[in-house]
C-alpha cells in the first residue's frame, strides 16, 4: 500500500514539473528537446516498429492489409487477448473475434517473437468533446528487434498476408449493400436461396452463362496480359417476371461475391457516383436494376438534337427534369467512365450487371461490348424452363400432363414467375397433378384472352382503315377539284409560253436536222 502512495506522489511530482517545464520554456525548444530524447531512445532502444493503417491517405476502401492481419490475429493469436470485439458471421452460426483497442498480443514465428498491438488515433480538436467514430484512425503495430528486420518484412508480414486472406474468404459471408443519400454504403447479409440449380432456364444457355462465369474468375493473368481491367459486364434484359434478379442472386452463390445494389436516383453527382464505386470491394457484382428507369440517361445525347420532344409523354423524361431541378448532375457520361473508364481499374475481379425491361431505350454507348460483354435475354417459358420448374416445385420430371402443357407453352406468352405460381402448391390438400392442372387452365385463359386482345387490335385496325379510306377519297376529291381548276388556271396563264415552247421545239429540231 505504502508502494502505491510513493508512486502516485512520484507521478504528480512529475506532472508539476512538465506543468513548469511547459509554462516557462518556449514550445520549439520543447520540440527539439523531444526530438533529440527520441534519437537517444532511438539508439538504446533494439526494437523497431511497423504500423499498419485502417485508412492510407485519403483513400475510401479499408486497407486489404489491415483486414488480412485482423483475421490472422483473431484466428492465432486471441487466445492471449483478455479484451475482445465479438461479430457474427455466416447466418449465426460462428462468432469471429478481434482484439480491442489498445490491447497487445505475442505471435512467434521461427523462434521470433513479434508483438502486436491494436490501437487508435483521435483527431486532437476531438479529444476531450464527443467525436464521430468515423474521424479515428485505427491500425496494427508490429514491434519486432531490429536484428530480425529482414525476415519481418521479406517472410513474416508476406505469411500474415496469405493467411488473414486465406481465413478471410473461408468464413467470408456475402453481403447486399446499398447506397442511401449520402456517399457511404449499407449492408446486410445476403441469404438469397437462388442457385442455378434452382433457376428457370433453358439449360443450354445455363450451361453457357456458368462456363462464361467460370472462365472469367480464373482469368486474372490473361486480363492482365491483354490489358484489360478485371471485370466483365452483363446485360439482363427482358420481360417482368422472367427471372432477371434470381439470375443475379444466382451469380452471387455461386462465386460467394458481395452485392452492391446502386440506386443511381440517390446519387447527386458523378463525383458521388465515383466514389460510391471506389468504396466497392473485389469479388463484388454492381447492380443497376431497372437502368432505362433509374435515370434519363438513355435520352441525354438524343435531347442535343430532338430538344424536348416526346418529354411529356416520357415519364423517365419527366423523373429526370424533376430530379434536375433538386440539383442531380449525373450523367451518361459519368456513369460511363465510371463502370469503363480510368476509374473502373480502382477494383478487380468485379461483375457489372444492367438489368431492364426495355434494352431498345437504351443508350448504345451504355451497352456496347467491352461495357456489356455479355447480353443474356430472359424470355417466357418455353418447355425446357417449366420442367425445371417442375422438378423445383413439384418434385416431378414427368408426367401425362406434360405435353399438353408443352404445347400450350409453344402458343402462349406466359413467364416463369406466372408459371411458379401456378405450380406452387395452395393448400395441403392439392398435389402435383392438381398444380399441373391449374396451370394448364391458366394457360388456356391467357391464350383465349390474347386471341381476343388480337381480334379486338384487328377490328379497331379495320374501322380505323375504313374511315381512313373515306377521309383520305374525300381529301383526294377536294385536292382534285382544286388541283382542276389551279391545273386550268395555270394552263391558261402559261398558254402562250407553250406556244413559244413549241417553236422552241420546232427550232430545235430544224438546227437538228
Amino acid at each position: 500500500m505504502w508502494d502505491m502512495t510513493q508512486l502516485g506522489s512520484m507521478m504528480a511530482s512529475a506532472m508539476f514539473v512538465w506543468a513548469i517545464f511547459q509554462q516557462w520554456f518556449p514550445e520549439e525548444l520543447g520540440n527539439h528537446i523531444e526530438k533529440y530524447v527520441r534519437r537517444l531512445l532511438g539508439i538504446l532502444n533494439p526494437y523497431i516498429t511497423i504500423s499498419f493503417y485502417e485508412y492510407n491517405g485519403d483513400e475510401y476502401e479499408r486497407s486489404e492489409a489491415y483486414i488480412a492481419i485482423e483475421r490472422y490475429l483473431s484466428n492465432n493469436s486471441s487466445n492471449g487477448v483478455k479484451r475482445l470485439k465479438a461479430n457474427v458471421v455466416r447466418n449465426s452460426k460462428s462468432i469471429f473475434l478481434s482484439m480491442e483497442d489498445y490491447e497487445e498480443v505475442t505471435d512467434e514465428f521461427e523462434g521470433i517473437i513479434i508483438t502486436w498491438a491494436s490501437s487508435k488515433i483521435i483527431p486532437q480538436q476531438r479529444a476531450l468533446i464527443a467525436y464521430n467514430d468515423g474521424d479515428e484512425k485505427r491500425y496494427y503495430k508490429l514491434t519486432c528487434h531490429r536484428k530480425d528486420k529482414d525476415i519481418i518484412t521479406k517472410v513474416y508480414v508476406p505469411h500474415v498476408l496469405h493467411e488473414g486472406d486465406a481465413i478471410s474468404q473461408k468464413n467470408r459471408q456475402p453481403k447486399l449493400y446499398t447506397n442511401g443519400k449520402s456517399t457511404r454504403w449499407g449492408h446486410i447479409l445476403f441469404e438469397h436461396p437462388s442457385t442455378f440449380d434452382t433457376l428457370a432456364m433453358h439449360p443450354e444457355k445455363k450451361k453457357e452463362i456458368l462456363n462464361d462465369l467460370m472462365t472469367f474468375i480464373e482469368s486474372k493473368d490473361y486480363y492482365k496480359k491483354v490489358g484489360k481491367s478485371w471485370k466483365r459486364g452483363y446485360l439482363l434484359y427482358g420481360p417482368p417476371g422472367t427471372g432477371k434478379s434470381s439470375m443475379i442472386a444466382a451469380m452471387a452463390n455461386l462465386l460467394n461475391y458481395d452485392i452492391y445494389d446502386l440506386e443511381l436516383t440517390s446519387v447527386t453527382d458523378n463525383t458521388d457516383l465515383r466514389k460510391l464505386l471506389i468504396g466497392t470491394s473485389s469479388k463484388s457484382i454492381i447492380v443497376i436494376e431497372d437502368i432505362d428507369c433509374s435515370l434519363d440517361l438513355t435520352g441525354q445525347r438524343k435531347e442535343k438534337k430532338g430538344g424536348n420532344k416526346g418529354e411529356e409523354k416520357n415519364p423517365v423524361h419527366k423523373k429526370e427534369k424533376e430530379k434536375k431541378k433538386k440539383g442531380s448532375k449525373l450523367t451518361l457520361s459519368g456513369l460511363l467512365n465510371s463502370i469503363d473508364g480510368l476509374w473502373s481499374a480502382c477494383g478487380s475481379e468485379r461483375l457489372i450487371v444492367f438489368t431492364t425491361n426495355h434494352v431498345e431505350r437504351l443508350d448504345p454507348a451504355l451497352i456496347r461490348r467491352g461495357r456489356m460483354d455479355k447480353h443474356i435475354e430472359l424470355s417466357y417459358c418455353c418447355f425446357e424452363t417449366f420442367k425445371v420448374l417442375a422438378k423445383n416445385y413439384l418434385d416431378i420430371e414427368s408426367h401425362e400432363l406434360f405435353p399438353s402443357i408443352s404445347r400450350l407453352l409453344e402458343e402462349t406468352n406466359m413467364t416463369p414467375a406466372d408459371v411458379a405460381e401456378n405450380l406452387m402448391p395452395k393448400s395441403a390438400e392439392e398435389n402435383a397433378e392438381s398444380c399441373l392442372k391449374d396451370l394448364i387452365k391458366a394457360l388456356e385463359n391467357a391464350k383465349e384472352e390474347a386471341t381476343l386482345k388480337a381480334a379486338e387490335v384487328y377490328s379497331s385496325d379495320g374501322v380505323l382503315s375504313d374511315s381512313g379510306d373515306e377521309e383520305s377519297q374525300d381529301a383526294d376529291a377536294e385536292s382534285g377539284e382544286s388541283g382542276d381548276e389551279e391545273s386550268q388556271d395555270t394552263d391558261r396563264e402559261s398558254g402562250n409560253s407553250g406556244d413559244s415552247g413549241d417553236s422552241g421545239a420546232e427550232d430545235s429540231s430544224d438546227g437538228d436536222s
